[in-house]
């Protein structure tokens, strides 16, 4: 067990044990409890009651937060001909065609997100084994293959977030920054959960959502009850 400092336990000791909190108390409350000198990101987890082996069951999607995340991503364009000037012209970060595949083989990884067109996808497929642990393989499902790279950048760039459960059935993703009102920490916090409620598999019985948990960088974790 990491042990942990002063700062944590006195945030620890404001939050009742065992309460279940709203969102809007949730939040209300890692405001007050932050101590984090730097500006915190602010996360939820979500312990769902599926079976990720199951591909019915493998929650996955993609969507622009209402107040975006605070994050500033760095978004690299796989793809070749006219694409790559539509690519550079809506603010990809990175673009390049093979060449960039070639970088990341060697280790480089100075971006958040790959875009690319689908007739790149066959060569990307090939780095399956490096960028899927990673997260970084490329998907229809979140928007992230597609022939339209502008809107892809735009949104990325305006606060788009991917969620998908993991092999133990928890989807964790961040929603926004401690600078943001409570107000629009809120917001961020429905719209996700209103995504991840409407995904809900028909093979699921009983309590689908059976565990919601707000936290901060460094801070301990809030319970919030689902709605």
């Amino acid at each position: 067990m990491p042990k942990h400092g002063k700062n944590y336990k006195n945030s620890l000791a404001q939050i009742e044990k065992g309460k279940v909190y709203t969102a809007g108390e949730a939040v209300e409350l890692l405001k007050k409890i932050t101590f984090e000198k730097f500006d915190a990101t602010v996360s939820v987890s979500f312990k769902l009651n599926v079976d990720p082996r199951h591909a019915d069951q493998q929650i996955r999607g993609a969507m622009v937060l209402p107040n975006g995340t605070g994050k500033t991503q760095k978004v690299l364009v796989v793809t070749q001909g006219a694409k790559e000037e539509e690519a550079k012209n809506a603010g990809a970060d990175y673009v390049g065609g093979k060449e960039m595949l070639e970088d990341i083989k060697k280790g480089w990884f100075d971006f958040d997100v790959i875009v690319a067109t689908p007739d790149m996808m066959g060569e990307l497929g090939k780095l399956g084994k490096i960028l899927g642990p990673k997260g970084l393989m490329p998907n229809p499902k979140t928007g992230t293959v597609t022939m339209n790279v502008a809107n892809a950048i735009e949104e990325i760039k305006k606060g788009k977030i991917e969620y998908r459960v993991d092999k133990d059935g928890n989807i964790n993703c961040m929603i926004g920054k401690m600078s943001f009102s409570e107000e629009a920490l809120k917001e961020n916090y429905t719209a996700l959960y209103t995504a991840i409620a409407k995904a809900r598999p028909a093979a699921v019985k009983g309590v689908y959502i059976q565990g919601i948990t707000l936290s901060t960088t460094m801070g301990p974790g809030i319970k919030v009850a689902a709605e």
